[in-house]
């Protein structure tokens, strides 16, 4: 199992899959200040990787990036499309009134 986290919330999980015979390898960074990994955490695995050892491996050139967009740009812009099934739906949607009227029938 990887995981990439350095929360040691993990800790008991990482310990209990061990137990199952799982190796665990953990990635996060001790690079920075304060460590971004529990200690403990980083104990329990079989294996900590410091995710800057993979940075030339998985990293991208800054050169390489979309410039981003000013912040109030973004604000601005279109909204994304809502996918169908986050959309209500207009033909079975009933308002409040139309609820109320059948109970008032009585």
């Amino acid at each position: 199992m990887v995981l990439f986290s350095g929360d040691g919330d993990f800790t008991r999980l990482v310990e209990a899959v061990q137990r199952r015979g799982v190796r665990v390898v953990v990635v996060s960074t001790i690079s920075t200040q304060p460590p971004m990994v529990a200690d403990e955490l980083r104990r329990q695995a079989d294996q900590f990787v410091d995710i800057l050892e993979l940075q030339n491996k998985i990293g991208r050139d800054p050169t390489e990036r979309p410039a981003r967009e000013p912040r109030e740009g973004r604000e601005l812009r279109e909204p994304r499309h809502t996918p169908q099934f986050l959309q209500r739906s207009t033909g079975a949607a009933r308002t409040e009134v139309e609820v109320e009227d059948e109970f008032d029938e009585e």
